[in-house]
């Protein structure tokens, strides 16, 4: 069984506990469901940098990363080095993230946040809406065309942007639709951890112009970038570069004056 099959197993055992403590109508009574959120596909076509910065504290590819970093120093360092957005991992047993953190992350910044999750039921979105999301991430690789249309139509329903992560060709075609904002092209495979800028390059021509393209994984220099702007990327999600060193804040703040220059 490859990693992403054990992580969709247990998301829905944990999902349908979490349904089971707080019902629907609880999260839309929250106070955060009716605020308005904040656009990151807008702010990406309007950055010449598209800075997405991530608050990860490990992965399953690189165990621990930085459990030192709190939440609230992270997104407050990101929004102070001018970051289009940030991610946050809220997936608790592979990832080491919690909700808690897309709460803490939303008291102190402004910055348009995307849930990055695993999601494969409908009330993670309201979930993520209650919360303070702006943004929520859908994988083509666990979905079946059907759930990311509605996924994504409950989602643009509730004004928030969507990011659909595909990996290949076959995910791409069986993904596109009017209900998406972004469409994120992992540079990683997912079955065997390998990272390729390629992926991006290849993948971009197939991408018609009225998503906002954004370039994931493997992202660790300003070079990687200049590498994939020509190819109309937009927006460039960046975690671990960030998150290993002690301070995710300032070394954000570093990327983005060297991307500048």
């Amino acid at each position: 069984m490859d990693i992403l099959t054990k992580i969709v197993n247990d998301k829905r055992i944990e999902v349908n506990l979490r349904k089971q403590l707080i019902p629907i109508k609880q999260l839309e009574q929250s106070i955060l469901f009716e605020r308005e959120t904040i656009s990151l596909a807008k702010k990406l076509k309007n950055s010449t940098t598209g800075i997405i910065a991530e608050h990860k504290r490990r992965s399953p590819s690189k165990q621990v990363i930085n459990h030192n970093l709190n939440v609230f120093d992270v997104a407050k360092g990101y929004q102070d080095a001018g970051v289009c957005g940030m991610s946050v991992l809220t997936d608790g047993k592979y990832f080491g993230g919690s909700l808690d953190d897309l709460l803490t992350a939303r008291a102190c910044c402004n910055l348009p946040l995307l849930r990055k999750e695993f999601i494969i039921d409908p009330y993670q979105i309201i979930e993520a809406k209650a919360y303070g999301a702006d943004v929520i991430l859908l994988i083509a690789a666990i979905l079946t065309k059907a759930e990311i249309k509605q996924f994504s139509e409950l989602a643009k329903s509730l004004n928030l942007d969507v990011l659909l992560e595909v990996h290949n060709e076959a995910e791409l075609n069986k993904s596109m639709m009017p209900s998406l904002d972004m469409l994120g092209v992992n540079n990683r495979n997912l079955k065997t951890f390998e990272v390729s800028l390629e992926t991006s390059k290849q993948l971009s021509t197939l991408i018609p112009n009225d998503f906002v393209k954004i370039s994931e994984s493997g992202i660790s220099s300003t070079e990687a970038i200049k590498e994939l702007q020509p190819f109309g990327y937009k927006g460039f999600l960046i975690g671990e570069n960030f998150m290993k060193t002690n301070n995710a804040g300032q070394s954000a703040k570093q990327f983005i004056e060297a991307l500048n220059k």
